[in-house]
């Protein structure tokens, strides 16, 4: 299987975290919600299950070579998740809004391409 390039892997995390934080839009009010805020309905275990995505998000950005200082805000962010993500009803809330997959892969996107621009000058 050859290797994908450091773009098609940043586009194949979009989608992972775009499924899980903005999958859906709630009618009526038109909110974006994804599979992390669903499966955060589940008492305890949803939440969980939920960690599996948001790890492969900072696995591959890891394998791709983000430095530990990257790696580390985006299990902060993921932290953060988890943590007020375990509230009931205020963790459902909060995980509307905070979206931390998406963040990740905003961070990824950042850093690679700061890394670019660098490589040009």
């Amino acid at each position: 299987m050859p290797e994908r390039s450091r773009a098609e892997q940043l586009d194949h995390l979009d989608r992972v975290a775009q499924q899980m934080d903005r999958a859906f839009r709630v009618p009526l009010i038109g909110v974006r919600v994804g599979f992390d805020s669903i499966m955060g309905l589940v008492p305890g275990v949803g939440d969980l299950l939920a960690l599996g995505p948001a790890g492969y998000i900072v696995l591959q950005g890891r394998r791709m070579g983000a430095p530990n200082r990257l790696v580390a805000r985006m299990g902060f962010n993921i932290g953060v998740d988890a943590l007020i993500g375990s509230i009931p009803l205020v963790g459902d809330i909060f995980d509307v809004g905070w979206k931390a997959n998406t963040r990740n892969t905003k961070l990824l996107r950042e850093h690679f391409a700061a890394q670019e621009v660098v490589r040009q000058l």
